[in-house]
């Protein structure tokens, strides 16, 4: 199959294990990404140095973490190509590259860059590399010629940056660099337990590992109808979570179960049942995969190595025409 285009996108490793809202908002979407585009996905452990470079001691554990969740979650490395970013050392060249010509009224711009100054407050992040963190994303997609990024709405506006960087390496040194297109993301919304935005701060998510115990248990927290007080008393599925959840984890009942609940003949308990046999029976795979990675760390370590070595033979090759544009 003739690939329409290549891809790069990129997670920070944390130690917060994804959700379910990670995984229909991102992961979902590169599984089927793979199959379609030539596909880079890396961990960008030098990205998560530009807020979190005092303590580094989890960071090898994160990233390792990281890799496990992506492929659980169906990313396959014969089809896509998965790495740490630091082990490619071309992205930091290239970001060096790139920053010399990058304006400095660009970056203060940056429509994220005051606002998590804001939100990291408490953190000294008035530091070089995360007023240049912009650029390296740069580096990071124009390093492969990286022809369509997936993203949401809220990054487009780093997409653009990249874009003028992009344009305005190409009028200094000569067409270099292709322009890539902003792919958005089109995912289902999923709110969290509580009805609120699914969200690691609200403690009111559910993760991708989570085992039949704790999804129960989160299910049976979830909001449903307020005004269905009684089993016997009709309900609105419109305003209920459980319902929410039923549309994307138990399409094939839910005209059932829309019917059910507005004629009384399912109640909010039978409903949260069924809801949690059908997440428990989603994330089997997932979970059942997690658990045999964890129990190969060599795995892991292999394929994040083969990731990088494929990684570097591309960045290296389009490093050398980028250096001998510019005269290097």
């Amino acid at each position: 199959m003739e690939k329409k285009g290549r891809i790069f996108s990129g997670m920070r490793p944390t130690a917060d294990r994804p959700h379910l809202g990670n995984y229909l908002g991102a992961l979902d979407n590169w599984v089927k990404l793979q199959d379609e585009y030539e596909c880079f996905f890396s961990i960008v452990d030098l990205h998560a140095l530009t807020t979190g470079y005092e303590d580094t001691t989890a960071l090898q554990k994160n990233m390792r973490q990281m890799a496990i969740d992506w492929i659980s979650a169906g990313l396959d490395p014969e089809k896509c190509c998965i790495f740490r970013q630091s082990h490619v050392p071309q992205h930091a060249e290239l970001h060096l590259l790139l920053s010399m010509i990058t304006p400095l009224s660009w970056l203060e711009r940056c429509p994220t860059y005051k606002e998590q100054l804001r939100q990291l407050e408490t953190r000294d992040i008035s530091t070089y590399g995360f007023l240049g963190y912009p650029v390296l994303m740069s580096a990071d997609i124009l390093l492969y010629q990286a022809t369509t990024i997936p993203v949401g709405e809220d990054q487009v506006p780093h997409i653009e940056l990249t874009r003028e960087i992009a344009r305005r390496f190409n009028n200094f040194y000569g067409e270099t660099f292709a322009i890539p297109q902003a792919k958005l993301t089109k995912f289902a919304v999923l709110p969290g337990i509580d009805g609120r935005k699914m969200s690691k701060s609200y403690d009111n998510y559910i993760t991708m590992s989570a085992s039949g115990e704790e999804i129960g248990g989160k299910v049976r927290m979830m909001i449903t109808d307020p005004q269905r007080v009684k089993r016997n008393d009709p309900g609105n599925p419109d305003v209920c979570t459980v319902y929410t959840f039923q549309k994307l984890f138990n399409p094939e009942a839910i005209e059932e179960i829309n019917q059910g609940c507005r004629g009384a003949s399912i109640g909010c308990k039978d409903c949260k049942e069924r809801l949690a046999h059908c997440l428990t029976e989603f994330l089997a795979p997932i979970r059942s995969k997690r658990e045999e990675l964890e129990n190969t760390p060599e795995v892991i370590e292999e394929i994040l190595a083969k990731g990088a070595e494929r990684a570097r033979e591309v960045a290296e090759r389009n490093l050398k025409e980028i250096k001998k544009a510019m005269r290097l």
